[in-house]
């Protein structure tokens, strides 16, 4: 029984660190071409002009840290003459079984309304080359520096020391 114990307990913390999947920073990423909500490619904005706060957004759990994400525009947490902050749309791991041009088109009409910039990334080009590992069915909050460095990388749901450590974090970027 003992045995048995320290097996489910030794699994347990296998499967949480692989749950976890943390992502090595800082590291340098490059820049890289996207897909723009109208179906053409873009470069990331403001690359190398402004520190960069990316939320990358599986559309499976997009409302995963809604609260949060709320509270940040409310509260003015990343706003700056230095930060430039947008969403990319994760679309290669998503299980909605429509085509990408249809998730597009709906970001648009979304933004159209609230004047966020958002951009899809349909192969998962993102976290491949930046090193994230998987982000299926995460919403993955980044911040990379005007220099082209990810100091700041979180994945999934957000709690609530986590949330008072980006904050801190943000703060040198502003």
């Amino acid at each position: 029984m003992k045995r048995l114990f320290f097996v489910l307990l030794a699994t347990m913390f296998t499967t949480i660190g692989v749950n976890a999947q943390s992502v090595d920073v800082p590291h340098a990423v490059n820049n890289l071409t996207l897909i723009q909500l109208d179906g053409s490619a873009a470069k990331i904005p403001h690359w190398g002009e402004k520190n960069l706060l990316i939320f990358y957004v599986d559309p499976d759990e997009s409302d995963q840290n809604h609260e949060f994400t709320v509270e940040m525009e409310e509260q003015h947490y990343a706003a700056g003459d230095n930060i430039y902050g947008f969403g990319i749309i994760n679309l290669k791991d998503s299980w909605y079984p429509v085509p990408n041009s249809l998730v597009r088109k709906m970001a648009a009409k979304r933004t159209a309304k609230n004047g966020a910039y958002i951009t899809t990334d349909p192969d998962r080009r993102l976290a491949r080359q930046w090193g994230l590992g998987s982000c299926n069915n995460k919403f993955v909050l980044m911040i990379v520096t005007k220099e082209g460095e990810l100091v700041y990388c979180h994945k999934g749901e957000i709690s609530n020391a986590e949330k008072e450590n980006f904050k801190r974090i943000v703060q040198q970027y502003r």
